[in-house]
C-alpha cells in the first residue's frame, strides 16, 4: 500500500513557485494607425502585426514576403495616441473623420502619396530620394488639429482593443492593450526632445475601453500622465504601467534631476515615478541607451549603436548614468526615482517586429530592404524584451514587469539568469537546478539586497546561454554602480566569465566574413556560468549591479544588405560588424 505522504511529496516540482520560463516579445510596435508610420509608407494593420509576431508569413509594405525565425511570445501594438488612426481615414477621403480645415487641407496630400513599392524599386538613387522627399513633405499632416470628437477617438481605440483581444490567447500568445504617449520637451531655439512613454494595460477590454488614450495634446508633463494612470486604476480596478523609451534622444530630459517644470525632485515625485515606471526601454531601432562613451569613458564596449548629436549626450539621457543618479537621489530623498528594470523593444514603424541582423526590415516603410537604404545605416536592428514568468498571460507578464524580473536584448534570444545573495557557493554555478538554488538563497534580477551580514560581500549567481539560432557568447560582465563615502557616483565593469578559457579581457576574436556576410561559431562558448563576489564591497554604500552578456562579433544588417544587393564601394563609416548583447535588470543594495 502506497504511503499517502510519500505520494504527495515525491515530485520535487509540486511546490515550485518561482517563474521558470522566459518569454520574448515587443512592447513598442507601430502600425498604419500611427501618423508617422502611415506617411512613411506603412500600410500594414494591427491584425497583420499580431499575425506576424505569432509566426505567420506576411507581405510587407514593399511587397516582399517576411517571416520570423521563431514566433514571439507577446506583443503590444503601441500606436501613437496623437491623431491615432487619422491618416488612414484621410487616405480614404476622410471616412469617419469630423469635417475640419485640416482634413480638407491634408486629405488630398495623403491620398496622392506615391506607393512605397515604387520608391523602394526606384531605378536610381535620385529617384529614390525624390520619393523620400515626397513622403517627408506629407509629415505636416501628423500634427494638425483635426478637431477630433470623442466618438471618433473611441471608435479607433475600440479597434485597437478589439485587435488585441482577438489575438490574445492565454498560455500561447499574449497581446497587450496599449499605446504610446509621445510627449516632447520644447526648448526655444532647439528641436523638441522626446520623453515618450508606452502605456501598457494588464487587463482586457472591460477596463481599457473605459478610458481614451492620453496624448501630448492633453499634456506633455509626465506627472499628468501618472495622474491619468492613477485615475484609470481608481475607476476600473485595473492595473497599468508606463515604459519610458528613447532616452538617448531626450537631450538629457528623460532622467533629469528636476520635474518637467524645472522644480527640484521631491520624495513624492520619486515615489510616484517609481510606482508607475518600474521598467525602461534601453535599446531599440533609434539606437542603444545603456550608456555612452562620454558617460562611461572606461567602458570599451560603451560605443555601441550610438545615435544622435554628441553635444546632447548628457548623462541623464542614458540608463547607467541614470541608475547612478538614482542612488544619489535615494541618499538625499530616501527614495530612488530611477529604480527601473531594463527591456528592449523595436519601435518599428512598419508593423514588423524583427530584430535579427539577417532579417532586418527597417524602422519605417522607407527603411524596408532596398539597395538604397544604406543611407540610413545609423538605424539599429534592435531589440526585444525578455520576461521571466510562470505562464504566458497578460497577468503573469505584467506582474513580472512590475517586479522588474526582465532583461533587454539587442536581438538574440539569450537565456540569462541573474541572482544576488549572501550564500552562493562556486559549485552553484554548475547546478542543473540553478534557478531553484538562485531563488532559495537570494533574489532575482530586479530585486533588492540590504543590510550586509557581518563582513560578507554579496555574491551573484549568473548563467547565460546562447540563442540556439545565433552566435556563441564572448563574455559575461557585471556592471557595478555605487555612491562612495564622499557622495561621488562611481561605476566599474568586471569581466566575470570569459569564453575559450581566457583569463583576461582581451578580444575574443572575429570570424566574420564580409564577402559572404557570415560568421562561424568556432570561437566563444554556448554557455557561461559563474558565481562572483564583489571584491570591493563596502556595506555602508548604496550600490546596484547588473549583467551584460556579449556575443562574439557577427555581421551587421548593413553587411547582409551589401551581400544581398551586391553593393560595392560603400562609405568606410558604415559599420558592418556588430557585437550583440543583453542587459539584465539590476539588483540593488541598500545599507
Amino acid at each position: 500500500m502506497m504511503n499517502h505522504a510519500l505520494a504527495e511529496t515525491y515530485s520535487p516540482f509540486v511546490d515550485r513557485s518561482y517563474p521558470d520560463n522566459v518569454y520574448w516579445g515587443d512592447t513598442h510596435l507601430h502600425t498604419t494607425l500611427s501618423h508617422d508610420a502611415f506617411h512613411m509608407g506603412n500600410r500594414l494593420t494591427p491584425d497583420e502585426a499580431y499575425r506576424f509576431a505569432k509566426g505567420e508569413e506576411v507581405r510587407a509594405s514593399n511587397g516582399g514576403k517576411v517571416r520570423l525565425v521563431r514566433p514571439l511570445d507577446f506583443l503590444m501594438v503601441s500606436d501613437h495616441a496623437e491623431n491615432l488612426g487619422v491618416l488612414t481615414q484621410l487616405a480614404v477621403g476622410g471616412g469617419s473623420l469630423p469635417r475640419s480645415e485640416a482634413r480638407d487641407r491634408w486629405g488630398k496630400t495623403i491620398r496622392e502619396l506615391p506607393p512605397l513599392v515604387d520608391i523602394l524599386q526606384a531605378s536610381s538613387v535620385d529617384e529614390y530620394n525624390a520619393g523620400l522627399l515626397e513622403l517627408a513633405l506629407a509629415s505636416g499632416a501628423r500634427h494638425q488639429n483635426y478637431e477630433l470628437d470623442d466618438q471618433f477617438r473611441q471608435s479607433v481605440w475600440e479597434e485597437v482593443i478589439a485587435n488585441a483581444e482577438r489575438h490574445n490567447n492565454p498560455g500561447i500568445f499574449t497581446a497587450f492593450i496599449g499605446y504610446e504617449w509621445s510627449a516632447t520637451v520644447l526648448i526655444p531655439g532647439k528641436k523638441g526632445f522626446m520623453v515618450h512613454r508606452n502605456v501598457l494595460f494588464r487587463g482586457g477590454a472591460n477596463e481599457a475601453s473605459q478610458v481614451l488614450p492620453y496624448s501630448r495634446f492633453d499634456s506633455s508633463d509626465p506627472e499628468d500622465l501618472w495622474a491619468y494612470l492613477q485615475a484609470f486604476e481608481a475607476k476600473t480596478n485595473g492595473l497599468v504601467l508606463a515604459i519610458p523609451h528613447n532616452s538617448n534622444l531626450s537631450g538629457g530630459h528623460s532622467f533629469k534631476l528636476a520635474t518637467y517644470d524645472g522644480q527640484p525632485l521631491t520624495k513624492d515625485y520619486a515615489q510616484t515615478r517609481s510606482r508607475w515606471e518600474p521598467i525602461a526601454e534601453v535599446t531599440q531601432r533609434k539606437g542603444d541607451g545603456e550608456t555612452h562613451p562620454v558617460a562611461s569613458p572606461d567602458d570599451e564596449f560603451a560605443d555601441y549603436e550610438t545615435m544622435g548629436n554628441p553635444s546632447l549626450m548628457e548623462a541623464q539621457s542614458y540608463a547607467r548614468p541614470a541608475l547612478k543618479q538614482g542612488l544619489g537621489e535615494q541618499a538625499e530623498l530616501g527614495i530612488n526615482p530611477f529604480k527601473f528594470g531594463m527591456i528592449g523593444s523595436t519601435d518599428a514603424h512598419n508593423s514588423l517586429s524583427t530584430s535579427r541582423e539577417d532579417n532586418y526590415w527597417g524602422s519605417t516603410g522607407v527603411d524596408e530592404p532596398s539597395r538604397y537604404r544604406t543611407g540610413r545605416a545609423g538605424r539599429t536592428a534592435s531589440g526585444y524584451a525578455a520576461v521571466w514568468a510562470s505562464e504566458n498571460t497578460r497577468e503573469a507578464l505584467f506582474d513580472a514587469m512590475r517586479r522588474r524580473e526582465v532583461y533587454a536584448s539587442t536581438g538574440p534570444r539569450m537565456t540569462v539568469r541573474f541572482f544576488g545573495g549572501w550564500e552562493y557557493a562556486n559549485e552553484d554555478a554548475s547546478r542543473p537546478d540553478l534557478a531553484s538554488v538562485g531563488y532559495a538563497k537570494g533574489v532575482p534580477m530586479g530585486g533588492d539586497l540590504a543590510d550586509a551580514p557581518g563582513k560578507k560581500a554579496p555574491s551573484f549567481l549568473i548563467r547565460a546561454v546562447k540563442d540556439p539560432d545565433s552566435a556563441n557568447l564572448d563574455r559575461v560582465q557585471v556592471i557595478k554602480g555605487w555612491r562612495d563615502n564622499k557622495g561621488k557616483l562611481r561605476e566599474k565593469i568586471f569581466d566575470v566569465a570569459l569564453s575559450d578559457g581566457r583569463k583576461d579581457g582581451r578580444p575574443v576574436g572575429n570570424t566574420v566574413d564580409l564577402d559572404t556576410a557570415s560568421y562561424k561559431n568556432s570561437i566563444g562558448d554556448p554557455e557561461l556560468s559563474v558565481v562572483w563576489s564583489d571584491p570591493e564591497f563596502d556595506k555602508n554604500q548604496l550600490a546596484f549591479y547588473y549583467v551584460r552578456v556579449l556575443e562574439i562579433p557577427t555581421p551587421r544588417w548593413t553587411a547582409y544588405d551589401a551581400k544581398f544587393f551586391d553593393l560595392k564601394d560603400l562609405p568606410d563609416d558604415i559599420p558592418m560588424v556588430t557585437q550583440e548583447r543583453v542587459y539584465t535588470s539590476p539588483i540593488w543594495y541598500t545599507p
